[in-house]
């Protein structure tokens, strides 16, 4: 009886680097920190090798190379998508890919995989088109678009992921396939809301819009009048437009110099508004909100497309956070008890924020075409914490979780948040379309290498 010795990391990633024209990291390695590291802090993924890939071709070796060794694949761009360790295996890196191509005439743009939608703004902003990026423009398009991608103007718009027209994919099979609505159309549909792990998507094309000026901004109210500010936010968002898009959080600041001396260390509850009409209209749509209880910081005006980080403020640079969200059939009188007891001014609410966005309008038109789940989803809320030092522990978003449980319905992949108890990848999505994106992962990915 003989036994198989097996190759030791630094002889994987000799072997790894000899078909490579990128770089290979271990553990020892100088580069493994900047390879593997992203934008959530709290999260330190510990491969057995970092990929730093130059192409397609780079990508697709270190996948066949990983399936020959029985090692699972992760990718990473930026990171904001991290919300566990990744441990073991091969991690391929592909925040530095960040190539970007406009073609004005058809009004497309094709990205590569580390491509931030501030670089897609950079483009597209001088000749008046613009991407339907979220609440930062400082994440991945990619990432963001394959999970559905919930855009700020979503409910004018629709999800980010119904615009791609083609997309250049490395399967868990180490293909290179070029897919669109006519080549591997099944697996077009699954990479269009079916979230990470189908694929390593190399190259992305979608159509952009002409969006020059939105009326969009921030009302902030203290958070003592948390009660009638989210009372009065039920009964608006329930009668506007489609063209209205906001969302309304429960937010506790740092007493950091860079907030705004109003908020600065204060509980507000911050009212985000991002309306792609016209600004006179925009105006008489939320005076009812400007009404509810007096304004601390009012910033709602005429503004660039492109400035709609403003709107939110998310963190610009990195991160330690966790955060727990999920959709919501309807804002019911019970979701309002439970999101006051568990973050109003009465509770000993850790948390930086907790989130409801509106959702409806275009977001919730049905379609084949693509595999987004939630779409019948009226609001979804997210809680987010930053921990800080040894006060990190998830057992506060567990009971926030817990609380919300029973108005739950579903959830959407980007925004999930971290695993917990009863929380499954499955419930992202109908029964129909799990099972349907299942077959496509074991058709294109049939020893499951590829992790999401």
């Amino acid at each position: 009886m003989t036994t198989e010795i097996q190759p030791t990391i630094g002889e994987l990633r000799s072997e790894l680097a000899s078909i490579l024209q990128g770089e290979v990291f271990d553990a020892g390695s100088d580069g493994y920190a900047d390879a593997t590291g992203g934008f959530n802090l709290l999260v330190a993924h510990r491969p057995d090798l970092a990929v730093v890939p130059l192409d397609a071709a780079d990508i697709a070796a270190a996948v066949r190379f990983a399936a020959a060794h029985g090692m699972p694949v992760m990718v990473q761009a930026t990171g904001h998508g991290a919300h566990e360790p990744f441990v073991g295996g091969v991690l391929i890196s592909t925040g530095h890919l960040k190539q970007a191509r406009l073609d004005v005439d058809r009004r497309t743009v094709t990205v590569g995989p580390g491509t931030k939608w501030s670089d897609v703004f950079e483009l597209a902003t001088p000749h008046g088109l613009a991407g339907l990026c979220g609440s930062t423009s400082d994440v991945g398009v990619i990432g963001y678009t394959l999970g559905g991608g919930l855009p700020v103007l979503g409910r004018a718009q629709g999800f980010a992921a119904e615009y791609v027209r083609s997309m250049e994919v490395v399967t868990g099979d180490g293909a290179v396939r070029q897919v669109d609505v006519d080549q591997d159309p099944e697996l077009f549909w699954a990479l269009r809301g079916g979230g990470a792990g189908l694929g390593i998507v190399t190259s992305m094309t979608f159509e952009l819009q002409q969006i020059g000026e939105i009326y969009g901004g921030g009302l902030f109210f203290d958070g003592a009048e948390a009660e009638a500010v989210l009372r009065a936010y039920a009964e608006w968002s329930a009668s506007v437009p489609d063209q209205m898009c906001s969302s309304l959080a429960f937010l506790r600041l740092p007493p950091f110099p860079e907030i705004p001396e109003p908020l600065r260390g204060r509980f507000a509850m911050h009212l985000r508004i991002a309306y792609a009409g016209d600004s006179d209209e925009g105006e008489r749509l939320i005076a009812p909100l400007r009404a509810c209880a007096p304004v601390m910081m009012d910033s709602v005006q005429t503004m660039p497309y492109a400035a709609l980080d403003s709107i939110h403020m998310d963190p610009p640079t990195p991160t330690p956070f966790r955060e727990a969200g999920a959709l919501l059939a309807e804002l019911t009188p019970a979701v309002r008890d439970v999101l006051l007891a568990e973050a109003g001014p009465e509770s000993a609410c850790p948390f930086l924020l907790v989130e409801l966005r509106h959702l409806g309008g275009r977001l919730g038109t049905p379609s084949d075409s693509d595999c987004i789940g939630g779409r019948d989803a009226a609001f979804h809320v997210l809680a987010v914490d930053v921990p800080h030092g040894d006060a990190s522990s998830p057992a506060a978003l567990d009971g926030f979780r817990t609380a919300l449980a029973p108005h739950v319905d579903g959830y959407f992949v980007n925004l999930k948040g971290n695993p917990a108890d009863g929380v499954r990848r499955e419930d992202c999505w109908s029964v129909e379309q799990y099972g349907r994106l299942e077959r496509a992962r074991a058709q294109f990915d049939p020893s499951g290498v590829l992790v999401g």
